[in-house]
């Protein structure tokens, strides 16, 4: 696959193609587009670490760059996630350029390439395809809630964020991983476009769906993957934030998933909400509250956002964290999941033993 990221990478409106670039298991992610960084390494971009997937200007550029290395790309992805999930009529032109060289489209956005006649048309004509990840299920195949999420008795972690676009979906990844490295049976439950993008077995498009449903299919996604694969953990991917003004997420996931305990995802020098200037982001122990009153389930870690921090800055916050909330802190992105294990696997180990 080649990602398409044009005017957004190292941005929050590139948190799909970041996603991409770290890890996925449904492509291998040959090159991103994005001007503004053409020939650069887009891990030493993102996380200052080398990875390479090398950045380029131009789809063409990029298809070549791959065709040289002895892969013809099959999918270009587009690895925008901007509000409200609109395309950018900017990008119209490498959308077809990408169609005229055999490329299937799998996009993530709300604005549905497969409805716009003259994608449909070029797609027809060029003899691929197009799916757009968003598009729902039609209503006759939507579940309801229906009480089976009790049945369920692995331990469920919900990772949740102050914010939305803060790492939660790529700090349930690292926890996954980390937990399978240990040799326990985790899986993720994806609530977001990405997730699907990167391999998510279980999951929902939980901004797409329609609000009676929305319990109802993280009820039966869990239950899917618990029923199916015998997890000693289930992660839920949490989505927006309880507070956020425009991404209100959270308490569906609460409410329907039965979390036993919660992970917060939080970035100590985020002051406003993620786009929206002038809202200024709730104190962490305002949020830790009012997800502690609303679940009854505890916030046992906060896991740290650390844009605009230094190594330094990391390691004061999260010492200052813990002390005034009482709550190990840790940045699992920066510095690997084993401070969160040591949290965890002591609750996995009781849960087996109770069941």
């Amino acid at each position: 696959a080649i990602i398409y990221c044009e005017g957004a990478f190292n941005t929050t409106n590139g948190k799909t193609a970041h996603g991409l670039v770290r890890f996925t298991e449904r492509y291998k992610v040959m090159a991103v587009i994005d001007s503004r960084y053409t020939g650069k390494d887009a891990g030493e971009v993102l996380d200052q670490k080398e990875n390479g997937i090398l950045i380029f200007a131009t789809v063409q550029a990029a298809y070549n760059y791959s065709v040289n290395k002895g892969i013809i790309p099959q999918y270009f992805v587009i690895g925008l996630a901007p509000d409200g999930g609109r395309l950018d009529p900017s990008a119209r032109n490498d959308i077809f350029n990408a169609f005229e060289l055999g490329m299937n489209v799998d996009s993530g956005l709300h604005d549905f390439i497969s409805d716009d006649p003259e994608f449909f048309n070029a797609a027809r004509d060029n003899k691929v395809t197009i799916r757009d990840i968003r598009k729902t299920p039609t209503r006759d195949k939507l579940h309801f809630f229906s009480g089976k999420i009790e049945e369920v008795n692995c331990l469920k972690i919900a990772l949740l964020g102050t914010d939305s676009a803060i790492g939660k979906r790529t700090s349930a990844w690292i926890l996954v991983h980390g937990l399978r490295k240990g040799g326990y049976k985790a899986q993720l439950i994806g609530t977001g476009q990405t997730a699907w993008m990167q391999g998510a077995k279980y999951g929902i498009i939980m901004d797409s769906l329609i609000n009676d449903f929305v319990s109802g299919e993280i009820e039966h996604a869990i239950h899917e993957a618990w029923k199916n694969e015998n997890p000693d953990v289930i992660v839920i991917e949490g989505q927006g934030s309880l507070l956020n003004p425009a991404y209100p997420g959270g308490f569906e996931i609460l409410a329907a998933g039965r979390p036993d305990y919660i992970v917060l995802q939080h970035a100590p020098k985020r002051m406003e909400y993620d786009g929206f200037p002038g809202y200024a982001l709730h104190p962490l122990e305002k949020q830790i509250e009012a997800l502690e009153i609303i679940s009854g389930k505890k916030v046992i870690a906060i896991t740290i956002n650390h844009e605009n921090m230094s190594d330094f800055m990391i390691r004061k916050e999260a010492a200052e964290i813990e002390r005034e909330t009482g709550i190990p802190a840790m940045d699992i992105l920066k510095f690997g999941p084993e401070d969160l294990l040591k949290v965890l696997v002591p609750l996995i180990r009781k849960g087996n033993e109770n069941q």
